[in-house]
């Protein structure tokens, strides 16, 4: 992860429970999420700071979710 967007991408897939754009209508994502899912992504930011959370792994899921991992898993 390397982009502040790489982060949202991650919070946001993770409080949708997959890709935040099959949730979300409209961008910015954070702008039209209902306040559900905020809280959610919030959450999950505040875990990922308190070491509760691995942010790795929620990135691995959410690329899982597009279908990337097996290109990431190519260019290793």
């Amino acid at each position: 992860m390397r982009a502040d967007h790489c982060f949202q991408r991650i919070l946001l897939d993770q409080a949708c429970g997959g890709r935040w754009y099959d949730h979300i209508a409209g961008r910015p994502a954070y702008a039209h999420a209902d306040d559900a899912v905020l809280a959610r992504a919030v959450m999950l930011a505040e875990a990922v700071r308190d070491d509760i959370s691995d942010l790795a792994a929620m990135n691995r899921q959410s690329l899982a979710w597009r279908g990337k991992d097996q290109a990431i898993r190519r260019k290793r």
